[in-house]
């Protein structure tokens, strides 16, 4: 009976940490456009500037 005394409030901050790091990925619009980030997959990279931005190329 005593540990109710700790997991309750122990739940209640964690509802409350998960509710605040969902209202964080709304507003910072993780949720936006989310048909578009499951085409873009589909589509071809873009091609590096230039040869010093391509992987695996240019100084060590």
């Amino acid at each position: 009976m005593e540990s109710l005394y700790l997991l309750v409030p122990l739940s209640a901050a964690v509802v409350l940490m998960i509710i605040g790091v969902f209202g964080w990925a709304v507003g910072g619009g993780q949720f936006d456009e989310l048909e578009a980030e499951g085409a873009r997959i589909l589509l071809p990279d873009e091609a590096p500037l230039d040869a010093g931005q391509a992987p695996g190329i240019g100084p060590s």
